[in-house]
């Protein structure tokens, strides 16, 4: 494992504020999750990512303790403490663009719902497109000749691949933003898609666009600015979207309206749970502690949050060793306070045991706010499982 540009620091886990507290029966069932996936892994996966390894020897375990029955918080948090050891990731400056600081870096996400048909209508005008059945999960990028003015001005038309048509072209972007959405029909029967593959564009953040012309401030923006920006300007809410040349195609699923979203790793993610990470660098089902304050109850960030999440989706826009996003799942009040959330706190990876983490980094912390200057280029985090 090779963490670039940052720094790791081992700790305790009786140095982690809010450990004792956390309900680590949750954060168990969770990371169940994602031991159905690492445990089907090949023995050539384990052999080429140590953590990987790492975490399938840790699922052994976990699924030997749940077949006993339901895991209450302190057998939950003593399996955690007794098969990893926690390691802060400190990245260095430039890793998150925009926002510069020396802590994680952390945004949240949803599943929204809009309305839809089936057919397109003089109401219902704006495509919600899947990919061709030949290219169906066997390619992650597809029509890579075409960006986001190409594909709505009408480049796909006539190749039969719209899945169902929305009202709104904001609903459409949001949608691929959040890579999953639930279509209601005017039937009341909902249609659940899920993300399948893109243009292979460079993703945008168009929030950041809004800051940096003045119309935002860092402190202002959330999604509900954005969206409401958007209404308000049609024609410039369309310009700012053209400026996002990424485009997502959409599958659809099985999933039953009680059903949570499927992330990456290819499990049903869980509210509160579950965060999207940099599948370039961290492994999916790596338990991660976050410590942050976020606004959660009003605009103001000011709620801890002290949980122990896990690694189980990933996102366009969610890059480097200490960047994740939070999933708080679907329902009226999500969108809001998901979209409020781009808070820096403490991002620390829980590392299994039979790992070892290697650093030899001389840092100097970074100032939120400071002129970016050029710095050495640390050398990489080198983890390898024991013998």
């Amino acid at each position: 494992m090779k963490l670039r540009n940052a720094e790791a620091q081992p700790l305790t886990f009786a140095a982690l504020d809010g450990w004792s507290s956390d309900d680590q029966s949750a954060a168990f069932e969770t990371y169940l999750k994602s031991c159905s996936a690492i445990l089907h892994g090949t023995e050539a996966m384990r052999k080429a990512r140590p953590v990987y390894s790492g975490l399938y020897n840790a699922c052994i375990k976990a699924v030997a303790l749940a077949s006993g029955g339901k895991v209450d918080t302190i057998a939950a948090r003593k399996f955690f403490e007794n098969n990893f050891k926690p390691v802060r990731i400190l990245p260095a400056m430039h890793t998150y663009g925009y926002y510069t600081g020396a802590d994680g870096f952390y945004t949240g996400y949803f599943e929204p719902e809009v309305a839809g048909s089936r057919v397109k209508t003089a109401e219902y005008t704006v495509p919600l497109y899947g990919v061709p059945a030949k290219l169906a999960g066997k390619t992650s990028t597809v029509f890579a000749q075409y960006d986001r003015v190409d594909i709505e001005k009408g480049a796909l038309a006539g190749r039969d691949l719209e899945i169902c048509w929305v009202k709104n072209p904001v609903d459409a972007f949001f949608a691929q933003i959040q890579g999953s959405t639930r279509v209601r029909f005017d039937d009341g029967k909902l249609l659940r898609l899920n993300y399948i593959a893109s243009n292979g564009k460079p993703y945008t953040p168009v929030g950041r666009i809004l800051i940096d012309d003045g119309v935002f401030t860092p402190q202002e923006m959330s999604m509900d600015k954005i969206r409401d920006f958007m209404e308000a300007n049609p024609e410039l809410g369309k310009a700012l979207r053209d400026k996002n040349r990424s485009y997502v195609f959409f599958s659809k699923t099985t999933l039953q309206p009680h059903d949570e979203c499927l992330g990456a790793q290819g499990i049903q993610l869980t509210p509160g749970r579950s965060i999207a990470v940099d599948p370039g660098i961290h492994v999916y089902g790596t338990p991660v502690w976050i410590d942050a304050r976020f606004p959660l109850k009003s605009d103001a960030p000011q709620d801890v949050f002290q949980r122990l999440m896990v690694a189980q989706d990933t996102g366009s826009a969610i890059r480097g060793p200490a960047r994740a996003d939070i999933y708080f799942g679907h329902g009226p009040e999500i969108p809001s306070i998901a979209g409020r959330i781009k808070q820096f706190g403490k991002f620390v990876m829980l590392v299994p045991k039979d790992v070892t983490v290697k650093a030899d980094v001389a840092m100097a912390r970074d100032v939120p706010g400071a002129v970016p200057v050029p710095k050495p280029r640390p050398k990489a985090i080198v983890a390898d499982v024991k013998p």
